[in-house]
């Protein structure tokens, strides 16, 4: 089954029938597919115009992004930006955001959401302004705080507080205080669950694993991986992306914290996180959340080189999919990966750069090229920011190793999943 998956990769662009069956082993197998001469022909198509990447940064965002760039805030002419969980009074962070770095009340800005490839529908948003002749240049992004969670009171406590608002006697009034409860008092707080199923990403990854053999070893070994090359990458200054930030009452926060490389034995010693005693998805091999945010400057090629920019990547090919949320909820990667490849003419073989969310230790296509300087599991998960962080990856990676394509792809809650082809910018 391994070889002839492994010849029908490596002859052919995947078809989505051929979907299913990347899901079943190259989701749990580290085989490292040979890699040949890739093509050097451009995905530049006729009449098309190139929209590139112009820089990207995570935290502080729109800030950062303008100090890193130097771009003057009249030269944007649109913000879009993705998020999560919202909080009601910043429900379009977009625009509020824009406004706090300063940038012009003039300048439209909007906030999308699709769970945790918020910020790649943002970018891609970006790339569809640009391409209708709309905008020559766009911030696109995503933000979380996930230490600050909205948490909301009990649905019988907010419908009893509606009530007092709308009350017009001091009796009506305190007839409804006097029918507080306390259970009114308990809190609802979010959970990471799917709305359709009631079951979390972990349970789902749980399964996953169980039904395509994927072992504890095997997840531990992919999550220490995570961690370790993260690391690497920390301590040699790969990770230019991050911005330092002055966290108010703590210190400046100048590089990821989550990044821990452990052992094998250590790991092993964690329970199970969801399905206990059996399930093999513990703490250690899940993506943790944090707070983040990224954004990035999308540009038309003619108005990034009028201006005095030098592109980092051509953003090419992308697309969108969605499957069962029950039990496809983590396959949006392997459905969105051969459908970009088809779309794009490319093959696997032709991809130098992989650079795919890890929210749980599940799978991986080559691992020579795969993530190789860290990813959610070791750099943290900030739902929304995430994406933009990968794209970012692909294109510094393609700078330092000499690549011609790099492929981000993700999955999102609701069984849905994102991937994007990206050409490297001649140097």
């Amino acid at each position: 089954m391994a070889s002839m998956l492994l010849t029908s990769l490596r002859s052919s662009p995947l078809t989505s029938v051929q979907a299913a069956q990347f899901a079943a082993r190259s989701l749990s197998t580290s085989v490292h597919l040979q890699a040949q001469a890739k093509s050097k022909k451009t995905l530049a198509k006729p009449g098309v115009k190139n929209i590139v990447l112009v820089e990207g940064v995570r935290t502080p965002f729109l800030q950062g992004l303008l100090n890193r760039t130097g771009l003057p805030k009249d030269a944007v002419d649109y913000i879009v930006y993705g998020t999560v969980i919202q909080e009601v009074k910043t429900s379009n962070v977009a625009r509020e955001a824009a406004l706090g770095a300063g940038f012009s009340d003039k300048t439209p800005a909007h906030t999308v959401t699709m769970a945790c490839i918020s910020s790649n529908q943002a970018m891609t948003t970006a790339v569809g302004l640009i391409a209708a002749g709309q905008c020559d240049a766009v911030v696109a992004g995503g933000v979380e705080f996930m230490s600050d969670v909205p948490i909301r009171h009990s649905r019988k406590m907010r419908k009893t507080m509606l009530s007092l608002n709308k009350a017009k006697t001091l009796g009506a009034r305190l007839s409804l205080l006097g029918s507080i409860r306390l259970a009114h008092l308990a809190p609802e707080l979010p959970a990471v669950a799917e709305f359709s199923t009631a079951e979390t990403m972990g349970h789902s990854a749980d399964r996953l694993a169980a039904a395509f053999g994927v072992s504890r070893l095997e997840q531990d070994e992919f999550a220490l991986r995570s961690h370790t090359l993260a690391k690497k990458a920390q301590d040699s200054g790969l990770l230019s992306d991050v911005v330092g930030f002055k966290v108010p009452g703590k210190d400046i926060v100048s590089k990821d914290n989550g990044i821990r490389p452990s052992t094998m034995e250590q790991m092993a010693k964690l329970k199970p996180a969801f399905i206990k005693p059996h399930g093999t998805v513990t703490a250690a091999n899940s993506s943790f959340l944090t707070d983040g945010a990224s954004a990035v400057l999308i540009m038309s090629e003619e108005k990034a080189l009028a201006m005095g920019y030098k592109p980092k990547a051509y953003l090419r090919d992308f697309v969108y999919v969605s499957q069962d949320p029950k039990d496809q909820l983590l396959l949006g990667p392997t459905y969105a990966t051969p459908k970009v490849l088809e779309k794009s003419g490319l093959t696997l073989n032709d991809i130098d750069v992989f650079e795919f969310h890890e929210a749980f230790a599940v799978g991986a296509p080559p691992m020579e090229k795969f993530n190789t300087w860290g990813g959610s599991l070791s750099l943290g998960h900030p739902f929304a920011a995430t994406g933009c962080r990968l794209v970012t990856t692909v294109a510094h990676r393609l700078q330092k190793e000499g690549g011609q394509y790099g492929l981000v792809a993700a999955c999102a809650a609701g069984g849905q999943g994102h991937a994007m082809v990206i050409e490297a910018y001649p140097q």
